[in-house]
């Protein structure tokens, strides 16, 4: 399969402007250029309201915002962690995507603003994710949500925190999740000695994301190498049976394809009924790239279409 045309228009025009790999950038650089993500993911689309809340967690409160659909409640709802690495992106970044996401799926989203590396080290991310989800379903009521239909959704580490939070909830028996939409998430943060993953050194450059950049940001985001092993860190390493039903979705030209299939395989060998949506012509981070990749829009809409068939929402 050969990459997308847009993509590769893409790619060398960020090379011409001589973009850095984040493994070559500062914490700081690296979070001013998640900014420049915003420019590229199109128009903003309407949703019927927005609002911005705090959540308490452990040592603090992190923001959230709540994007709504048109028509009356209670909206199923998804709750959507971003990507960055688990070292950057914020509510602002990923502001165009939730919009897109609410309309694709006609639930309700809210996005959490998760704490994250360096300052804040694994495990504080999962679980202040799993506090925002939590809340959701406490505070569903007034938010005019319904906490039976509920979703988790991420990208690329906010992948990773979305079936990890799913992981957390069937662990500790609440809440219940019906749906996990992981984008292009990361699995397996051990260092791949073993050659399993060939994603990683067939795209280990060149495309983005490069397998440098991962290895910084799991530097930064775990406090010992062994953290890597732990099931909330890499969550092929762990058991997977009662976990909801999952659409997974993988970029070809990804360090991170592999583990992404291999996820996909790995639930539905452990029961859990799994809808793979491979992408063989994209790049890692093209849901954020809406404005610059035309591909994005058409999987947009099969994932929400994947979370109305979760929620009982008519497709007509």
């Amino acid at each position: 399969m050969q990459l997308d045309a847009h993509a590769k228009a893409l790619l060398e025009e960020l090379a011409a402007q001589g973009m850095k790999g984040f493994e070559e950038m500062t914490v700081a650089e690296a979070r001013e250029t998640a900014y420049a993500f915003v420019g590229l993911q199109g128009d903003a689309e309407a949703v019927a309201n927005v609002s911005d809340e705090s959540v308490p967690v452990a040592g603090g409160e992190i923001p959230v915002r709540i994007y709504r659909p048109a028509g009356a409640g209670p909206h199923p709802v998804v709750v959507y962690f971003h990507g960055g690495g688990f070292v950057f992106g914020d509510l602002e970044v990923v502001d165009k995507v939730c919009r897109s996401l609410s309309n694709a799926s006609g639930a309700a989203v809210v996005s959490v603003g998760y704490r994250m590396a360096p300052e804040f080290r694994f495990p504080v991310a999962p679980e202040d994710c799993y506090a925002a989800t939590c809340w959701t379903v406490e505070n569903a009521a007034r938010l005019g949500f319904d906490p039976n239909r509920l979703a988790v959704c991420g990208d690329s580490a906010g992948g990773n925190l979305a079936t990890v939070v799913a992981m957390m909830a069937r662990n500790r028996s609440a809440p219940k999740i019906v749906y996990q939409l992981l984008i292009y998430p990361v699995t397996d943060a051990v260092t791949d000695s073993s050659g399993k993953f060939p994603s990683r050194v067939e795209n280990k450059e060149g495309y983005l994301l490069t397998s440098a950049a991962m290895e910084w940001f799991f530097s930064h985001y775990f406090s010992n190498p062994s953290d890597a092993e732990n099931v909330f860190a890499s969550p092929l390493r762990g058991k997977l049976a009662g976990l909801p039903p999952a659409t997974v979705i993988t970029a070809g030209f990804d360090p991170l394809r592999d583990e992404g299939d291999a996820y996909a395989k790995a639930l539905r060998q452990a029961g859990v009924a799994v809808e793979h949506l491979p992408n063989p012509s994209m790049i890692h981070g093209f849901m954020w790239l809406m404005g610059a990749i035309g591909h994005t829009r058409s999987v947009f809409d099969q994932a929400g279409n994947h979370l109305r068939r979760a929620f009982g929402i008519d497709l007509r």
